[in-house]
């Protein structure tokens, strides 16, 4: 009776344990069927760490939910801006009239399990999956979205749009639109910026600049209709950058009929400030440059409330320490910077930057050293508490923001080889346990890809290894792609073999390692040798100047030089020699200078001592002379891949050229921006009195009440040429306010000549450019040095050169990069807007 129960128990709990798996596999089909709702405009979805035991503590269903809604939010950006464009559409057995893509004669039927995988085609639909699959690797490559339509029509016309002339044709569009402003009135084409010396510019004819303009907005007009075309009007509505680039396109043609209409007369024009949105929109980096900064910006507000909260108490404590006395002697602080509100604030946030530093405290320090206490506690709490404080937060926020987009860019690049795979499997008509794909297939797809070499290469190696079997299961496909992830690492070529044994001796000492250092030693002994000729010379004219010993000094240098070059060749070969970057930049400089010199001698044939030949020939002996010791100092740079912090230092600097594209063009959006507003708000504010050099101060000031020539002034130091009258010299300008060095002149002189309103656009761009983007260029370097200096600790000074190939901002966070499981990605798949897939 008792085991008769225990069986009957038994059962019952087997029955309830599959009828509990089986829930738990309806609820995560449920999941997987359930449309994904992107997050409103502020909210951001739940990111999944890379910590394993985040990861543990939730539920399969829940990494799921959690890592499909990331994906979701991160896809809303463009397509077709070198990232994508498309979310997620939701599910449903729609034709492709419905989503705005062809008729979709195919019907495709995958096992989320991997079991059979059937397609009913027309003829002609094998080559369709081997086009589709080429343009799936080719967005992985890229980091784009798939998003897009997939019928053969929208294929051609997708690749055409992402071909390197149409994108080059784009950027250059893109940069023509924007350099109008140099050319548009007022011009910049005039050789000074001073109002003092400067010409009358030279004015395009009305109709030019706007045949131009009308140009590109065409052809911006052309790019909108492809988009949107190829991500359909569902993805359309989503995409606000599509809708904004439609607003902008429409705002500049209406702005640009009114100019026409008014014969190019107009005082505004409004489409200017819009022209940087075009930039803006064509990079899905910069895109995610401004969501970094966008999400920062809660923190930065914190910390600059603070700022402004000690800038507002040492104010007031500042206009009660130096308030007016009855002794005049006592009122110099009070009178140069606290005579009132806007003036103490001024000086103290000017101190925040240390640009009238100790300017602003000497009239109160001359009279007692207590007063010091004030100044120094300001500066200790503002500049070395709170904006080191700042840089610290933008650093962590920039962090995280690298993080997400490595984190974006390597689920768009699996998704792509899975989407890839997945129309390779339903190509031919086989019907297997498992999906699978033919190496023939895989093969021919690699020969279609658009994608450098190398990778080329590697892959087709890699697949060719499964030749025999003639099939590849999905572990197989992903791990040949395994090779995208590697960048190219340089290798010399062998060094050429030689019979003779002399040759091989001269060979093993001329590819020694001393040769390298022997040629940096006499390097160097010629760099001491122009310096001590230099300060020999330093006071002498022209005529004194001994020439002839300094040309003879470079020619023996330059001969060794040469010598140098030759060996290295006869040990290297030619392409030994030339695949080290050092040796072309050596090679190219010693060539250079043979030639000069070689010029030296034909000019002045065998110059002597006596000889004075300033007059002769095009240059003059000693202008030679100056521009080969100009190349020799510039050639000692060849030092630096041989020490190996330097070439760390030197190989960071190369890669902050490739990282620092958004960043700069961020940078650009905003010197634009903030340059045309200061030419419709300061154009011809400020003018210089005639003959300003031939008047006393007394009646300079009968000339202009703004006027002054008080020291440390914009008049007094002659900053003219710093203005506002053309956009070349309001981009200097802002430059110069941005280096925040005496900036507090620009400042009080607009504020003179215009109102104390003024200071208000002077202090938004120190925020903007000094304190914004020098912190993320801050942050971007921290992040490159630190990677290259934990990676190269234990590398040799040969390998540092390596570590340059080997670098890039997916490698730098690999390590913290969450693999997306297969349930996500066949997700993914699932919701595509233009496969239509059925499970």
């Amino acid at each position: 009776m008792y085991s008769r129960r225990k069986v009957r128990l038994e059962d019952r709990r087997g029955r309830s344990s599959r009828r509990s798996d089986f829930l738990k596999a309806v609820a995560a089909l449920f999941v997987c069927l359930q449309p994904v709702e992107s997050p409103s405009v502020g909210e951001k979805p739940k990111v999944l760490r890379s910590s394993p035991r985040t990861r543990r503590s939730l539920t399969a269903a829940e990494q799921r939910r959690v890592y499909t809604g990331q994906i979701s939010w991160m896809e809303t950006e463009s397509l077709l801006t070198g990232s994508g464009n498309g979310a997620s559409g939701k599910y449903g057995a729609r034709s492709g009239t419905e989503n705005g893509g062809g008729p979709g004669p195919r019907r495709m039927s995958y096992s989320v399990s991997g079991g059979a995988c059937s397609v009913e085609r027309d003829t002609g639909d094998e080559d369709l999956h081997i086009q589709q699959a080429v343009v799936f690797i080719e967005d992985a490559v890229q980091y784009r979205s798939i998003n897009h339509r997939v019928d053969a029509g929208s294929l051609r016309l997708y690749r055409w749009y992402y071909s390197r002339i149409c994108q080059w044709g784009l950027g250059l569009t893109i940069a023509a639109v924007l350099l109008l402003a140099f050319v548009e009135r007022p011009s910049s084409l005039s050789v000074s910026s001073d109002p003092r010396r400067r010409p009358p510019s030279w004015e395009p004819p009305c109709g030019l600049t706007e045949i131009l303009e009308m140009v590109c907005l065409i052809i911006f007009s052309l790019d909108l209709a492809v988009k949107s075309y190829l991500i359909g009007w569902e993805e359309f509505r989503k995409s606000k950058w599509l809708i904004g680039y439609m607003v902008v396109i429409s705002v500049s043609v209406i702005d640009w009929m009114l100019s026409v209409g008014m014969e190019c007369d107009e005082k505004l024009r409004v489409r200017r400030l819009f022209r940087p949105f075009f930039l803006l929109q064509n990079s899905s980096l910069m895109k995610k440059t401004l969501k970094c900064i966008k999400r920062t910006l809660p923190e930065i507000a914190s910390v600059i409330l603070l700022l402004a909260l000690h800038l507002c108490l040492f104010t007031m404590i500042g206009m009660l320490l130096f308030a007016k006395t009855e002794d005049p002697k006592k009122n110099e602080e009070w009178e140069l910077h606290f005579r009132s509100l806007p003036a103490s604030f001024t000086s103290l946030l000017v101190l925040l930057t240390t640009a009238n530093n100790p300017d602003v405290m000497i009239p109160a320090y001359s009279l007692h050293r207590g007063y010091s206490v004030f100044f120094v506690s300001f500066s200790v709490i503002g500049t070395y508490c709170l904006m080191n404080l700042l840089t610290a937060i933008i650093y962590n926020q920039f962090r995280g923001y690298l993080l997400m987009s490595v984190q974006t860019s390597i689920i768009r690049r699996r998704l792509g080889i899975r989407a890839a795979f997945q129309v390779l499997s339903c190509q031919g008509a086989q019907r297997a346990a498992e999906e699978r794909v033919r190496v023939d297939a895989v093969l021919e797809v690699m020969s279609r890809v658009k994608i450098k070499s190398y990778y080329r290469v590697a892959i087709t190696t890699v697949a060719q290894q499964h030749a025999d079997v003639g099939f590849m299961d999905r572990d197989q496909f992903r791990s040949i792609f395994d090779e995208l992830d590697k960048d190219c690492i340089k290798e010399h070529p062998p060094l050429p073999q030689y019979r003779s044994a002399a040759l091989q001796r001269l060979q093993l000492v001329f590819s020694h390692y001393y040769l390298t250092i022997l040629g940096n030693a006499v390097a160097l002994a010629n760099v001491v040798c122009i310096c001590t000729v230099l300060v020999l010379n330093s006071e002498k004219s022209t005529a004194e100047r001994d020439n002839y010993t300094l040309e003879i000094i470079n020619l023996c240098f330059i001969l060794y030089y040469l010598l140098e070059m030759c060996v290295k060749i006869l040990a290297f070969g030619w392409r030994g020699y030339l695949s080290y970057r050092n040796n072309v930049f050596d090679g190219f400089l010693t060539v250079l200078l043979l030639v000069l010199q070689i010029t030296i001698f034909i000019t002045y044939r065998l110059p002597y001592s006596h000889w004075d030949p300033s007059s002769h020939g095009v240059m003059s002996l000693w202008e030679m002379v100056r521009l080969v010791n100009m190349l020799i100092v510039f050639r000692f740079l060849r030092i630096i891949p041989d020490i190996k912090l330097m070439a760390l230092v030197a190989s960071t600097l190369l890669d902050l050229v490739k990282n620092l594209r958004a960043f700069a063009g961020i940078l650009v959006v905003v010197y634009y921006v903030f340059a045309v507003f200061g030419i419709w708000l300061f154009e011809g504010a400020i003018k210089p009195p005639p003959e300003i050099s031939g008047l006393s101060n007394t009646s300079m000031e009968n000339i202009s009440s703004n006027f002054t020539m008080q020291c440390g002034s914009y008049e007094q130091l002659d900053y003219w040429s710093n203005n506002f009258d053309d956009f070349a010299a309001a981009i200097i300008l802002l430059y110069d306010v941005m280096i925040v060095n005496n900036w507090q002149a620009f400042m009080d002189a607009y504020s003179r000549y215009t109102t104390e309103w003024s200071k208000i656009y002077f202090v938004c761009w120190w925020l903007t450019s000094s304190v914004m983007w020098v912190n993320l260029f801050v942050a971007l370097i921290l992040e490159n040095f630190i990677y290259k200096w934990d990676r190269s600790h234990s590398c040799s000074v040969t390998d540092v050169e390596r570590i340059r190939y080997e670098t890039s901002v997916q490698l730098m966070f690999r390590e913290q990069i969450q693999e997306p499981t297969e349930e996500e990605l066949l997700c993914q798949l699932h919701r595509h807007p233009h496969l239509h897939l059925q499970w």
